[in-house]
């Protein structure tokens, strides 16, 4: 079954973003399982000399990691809903049919999305800059040094730098493809209510639209 082109960016769109989003919400979790389920941003890590060990002085409250994680899931389980709605609509009842309500609903919710992303993107990468600024200079010239060390039981910080990192820019990913969909669904809703029929065959036309533009006068 064939479907349109703009269906099918749709469709792409909304499986990024549900990887993007299990991706930043697992990232986290493996950091915070790591750490005693602790909350390393904006905390402070300490570097002991003698014993040549990095210690988590203080943490962030955990809800602050469980907020990160619980936006990205909520989206990424919107956008797995929907692309089931898409793929169930297109086999099983032949046509996709995208009311005005229906955009304006993507639209609020994309609105939605893009303002729990921003506020999770920039929690991520200010707290992470805030941890890392934390660190003596004198012995960490970057912060994925610290990465490279030991560190004081029963913290694993082997990946912690690589894994916030990573999960911000999965956030940031994640933010760029909302901001398209928003796109696709203001055009969408510009143009108004629209069908998609099995073949790639768009449905929204009216009768004026498909009679040729002239007309052949009938015969005597």
């Amino acid at each position: 079954m064939a479907l349109p082109l703009l269906l099918l960016l749709e469709l792409a769109l909304y499986t990024s973003c549900f990887i993007c989003g299990i991706v930043t919400a697992a990232l986290v979790t493996i950091v915070q399982g790591h750490t005693g389920g602790k909350c390393l941003l904006y905390g402070v890590l300490v570097y002991n000399e003698s014993a040549k060990v990095i210690d988590v002085s203080s943490s962030s409250y955990p809800s602050l990691c469980y907020f990160v994680s619980a936006i990205s899931v909520c989206v990424a389980i919107f956008c797995f809903s929907l692309t089931l709605y898409f793929v169930y609509s297109s086999c099983l009842d032949g046509d996709i049919r995208r009311e005005r309500l229906w955009l304006n609903v993507t639209l609020g919710m994309c609105g939605v999305f893009l303002f729990f992303l921003l506020i999770s993107g920039c929690i991520l990468k200010i707290g992470r800059d805030k941890l890392c600024e934390t660190l003596p200079q004198t012995h960490f010239n970057r912060c994925e040094d610290a990465q490279n060390m030991n560190w004081a039981s029963p913290y694993i910080g082997s990946k912690f730098y690589s894994s916030l990192h990573s999960a911000e820019t999965s956030v940031w990913v994640n933010f760029f493809f909302w901001l398209i969909i928003g796109g696709l669904a203001f055009f969408q809703r510009r143009k108004g209510s629209v069908e998609y029929r099995s073949g790639g065959e768009n449905a929204g036309a009216t009768s004026s639209e498909t009679e040729p533009f002239l007309n052949r006068p009938g015969r005597p």
